[in-house]
């Protein structure tokens, strides 16, 4: 799963580690949000699949929305490992303003991000910017989460939100930073998480997630969504970091492992054109 903002991106099938048989990427919005987005095919294709590297489509979204990609073998047994590559079109604008001294200086301690998970049969963890817990590793469920940040930058906001599985109480409930997201000995893990800055230009979140059962995602961007292929898959590995801004990527790796003869992973990378004067 892939969450976009409104705008134009093109899905780019970069490369297979099966270059003899390579496995399918297949685009599709997600359920319920077909009508948020939609996909231009090439004029002599079908359907939103892209057979080979160096193929590709683009979607545009209207308001929004998640994507769904795919990927699947050619043959039995066969790799499920490809990179695809999704890229902003940016339309032109007029570079912002010089600083005029109220953004943020080079000098941000961003190093100092403390992460809180509570792990169960662990309690709480706390550990500094990009640093796991639980994780590919040690998998373990993650109930609950509390980000820090003392030397937060005062123009900057930062929420966040995560998914109870089932639905419980307190599921999608945007909290301020300092706040405790989740539950604490219920033995009810997350099954997803969203991370939200606003008030500057200059950062973005980094942030890992492992799902059980399924591919790793890293995640950058100043708001970030992370969740399992049906939402439903507990979340048993996370980290959090914050960086200067730069052309953005999403990566998903698989890092749980699978009895599967072939291959199954999957890299999905987002990037952003640079724009005159900035980069976002």
């Amino acid at each position: 799963m892939l969450s976009l903002d409104r705008g134009l991106f093109f899905i780019n099938y970069k490369s297979a580690e099966d270059s003899v048989s390579p496995p399918r990427v297949i685009v599709a919005p997600a359920q319920g949000h077909e009508r948020r987005m939609e996909i231009i095919l090439h004029p002599d294709a079908t359907e939103p699949t892209l057979c080979k590297p160096d193929s590709g489509l683009v979607v545009r979204v209207n308001t929004p929305a998640t994507l769904q990609v795919q990927v699947r073998a050619m043959r039995p047994g066969g790799s499920r490992s490809a990179i695809v590559r999704v890229e902003q079109i940016q339309p032109g604008r007029i570079p912002d303003a010089p600083d005029s001294g109220n953004g943020i200086g080079l000098h941000v301690a961003t190093e100092g991000l403390k992460v809180l998970g509570h792990v169960a049969g662990r309690g709480d963890i706390i550990v500094g910017p990009n640093a796991w817990i639980a994780g590919p590793a040690a998998p373990s469920r993650v109930e609950g989460v509390a980000l820090e940040w003392p030397d937060k930058p005062s123009s900057v906001e930062i929420r966040y939100a995560v998914q109870l599985a089932n639905g419980q109480t307190g599921s999608g409930r945007m909290v301020p930073l300092g706040a405790y997201a989740g539950t604490r000995g219920r033995a009810l893990p997350l099954t997803g998480i969203v991370l939200e800055m606003s008030g500057t230009e200059e950062l973005k979140f980094v942030a890992e997630a492992g799902f059980l059962n399924a591919p790793t995602l890293r995640a950058v961007g100043k708001r970030v969504v992370l969740a399992g292929p049906t939402n439903r898959e507990p979340l048993v590995g996370l980290r959090i970091g914050i960086e200067r801004n730069a052309p953005s990527e999403v990566v998903a790796t698989s890092a749980m492992p699978r009895k599967s003869a072939g291959s199954a992973r999957v890299r999905v990378f987002r990037s952003q054109q640079r724009q005159a004067g900035g980069a976002r």
